[in-house]
């Protein structure tokens, strides 16, 4: 039974070939099976209609007048725009260095006239898919590209709008996490390609020798190892969604830090503010610039949603939380950053700001507490911790503004109360006592 099965994978093909027999044989060859074929019957024909109208393949014939095959392929891989265009091969030249030759000046592919036509046929298809393959991944990778573009320009907006410092860390932050994956990825495509290139080559060697394995089939398969690739492959796939699910939790995670276009006061999940900041803060609490990982403990307890502004309290968590990771940059093992939440009604008449517009009245708040574990501070810098510019760290390193933003926006904004407790070589702890519910209506806030 003649059974002829419908490729799925159809391309547009040229034929380059002197001989006129061979030209119309491989052209009804691949036009039977749903290929849109066009020939040329020397090199420089064929180089005038490539750059007509580039093909998605092309079929070279190496011996022919005034311009051999091996010239044609070099033209077209000197070309940006014919570079990436496979190139097959066709010859009666059967010798190993004629066909060394052809791989070396960019041919992907050889077949010995006599052709086959099934033979012809599977390197075709093989060819195209791969080249679609390609196309698709370095659409992705384009795609990629412009995400992480847009991500940036949306970083430098929220720089220039909240005029910040917190804003440069937050930035610092996710271009690192996020090029960690990327890089990942694309040594894993990389690896992908191997593996396919070495697949093909045992497909070609059963096609040539099958039935009988000869030793050429063996030593390749010592030489690829296809139970190892069989093994790794899936592992490689599953480390490839890992990366691009990382990608995901840090955009998600900066998108939720930021609050973008939720600048109104609205219940929010605490919680939810503190994880995403530590996300975001990973790259230095796993260990950035030598200095050891550094572990979180977090004792969270039952809170209600607060009625706060959501992006100007993450800025809060991300000075405090920068703060102790450059405490504990000198500190001996174990360094670590402990993070608290309660609820209570027992409130301090200290705990509202006089100036504020709230109701005297004091309702239920809720108390975040910071510590870490570092050197401490002594009593003439606690003191000064909140003041505008006053910073201990090196130039170039502070600029004396975030704690002194935090407390606006914790006093002035929320109406609420930030203190500092140390002890030189006991650590430091930061307590934040925020209102339930804030009276947003009433507050003075430029967002």
């Amino acid at each position: 039974m003649n059974y002829e099965a419908t490729p799925v994978l159809k391309g547009n093909i040229l034929i380059v070939d002197d001989v006129p027999n061979n030209l119309h044989l491989l052209a009804k060859i691949l036009s039977r099976h749903g290929y849109k074929t066009r020939t040329a019957p020397d090199g420089q024909l064929a180089l005038r209609s490539i750059e007509s109208t580039p093909p998605d393949l092309i079929l070279l014939d190496i011996m022919m007048p005034s311009m051999d095959g091996y010239t044609v392929c070099k033209v077209l891989k000197a070309s940006a725009t014919t570079k990436d265009i496979p190139v097959i091969f066709i010859s009666a030249l059967n010798e190993v260095l004629d066909k060394v030759k052809a791989f070396e000046v960019g041919g992907v592919d050889y077949i010995t006239k006599p052709f086959q036509e099934q033979e012809v046929l599977a390197r075709v298809s093989n060819q195209l898919l791969q080249r679609q393959l390609l196309q698709q991944t370095q659409s992705y990778a384009q795609q990629l590209e412009e995400t992480l573009t847009e991500l940036k320009k949306t970083q430098s907006q929220l720089i220039q709008k909240e005029k910040m410092a917190s804003l440069g860390q937050l930035a610092a932050g996710i271009a690192h996490e996020i090029n960690n994956p990327v890089n990942f990825i694309s040594g894993n495509i990389t690896m992908a390609a191997d593996y396919a290139q070495d697949l093909v080559r045992l497909i070609k060697l059963y096609r040539h020798y099958y039935p009988h394995p000869v030793a050429e089939i063996v030593g390749e398969l010592e030489k690829i190892q296809p139970e190892f690739i069989a093994d790794d492959y899936p592992k490689l796939l599953s480390s490839m969604k890992e990366g691009t699910s990382r990608i995901s939790e840090i955009v998600l995670s900066f998108r939720n830090f930021s609050r973008l276009g939720q600048e109104k006061c609205k219940p929010v999940d605490i919680h939810e503010g503190i994880d995403n900041t530590l996300v975001i803060l990973q790259h230095r609490l796993k260990g950035a610039n030598n200095i050891g990982e550094i572990e979180v403990r977090k004792h969270y307890s039952k809170l209600p949603k607060i009625t706060c502004y959501a992006s100007l309290l993450n800025q809060v968590f991300m000075n405090l939380l920068i703060n102790a990771i450059d405490a504990l940059e000198s500190q001996p093992y174990p360094r670590k950053i402990t993070i608290s939440t309660s609820v209570s009604s027992d409130s301090e008449p200290a705990l509202y700001n006089p100036n504020s517009k709230l109701a005297t009245q004091k309702p239920p708040f809720v108390m975040i507490l910071i510590a870490d574990n570092g050197c401490g501070i002594c009593e003439a810098v606690r003191h000064r911790i909140f003041d505008p510019f006053f910073t201990t760290k090196p130039v170039g390193r502070g600029t004396g503004l975030g704690l002194a933003i935090s407390h606006d926006i914790i006093v002035e904004k929320h109406g609420g109360k930030i203190s500092c407790i140390s002890i030189p070589g006991g650590g430091t702890e930061f307590i934040l006592q925020i209102p339930i519910s804030v009276q947003c209506d009433v507050l003075n806030v430029n967002i």
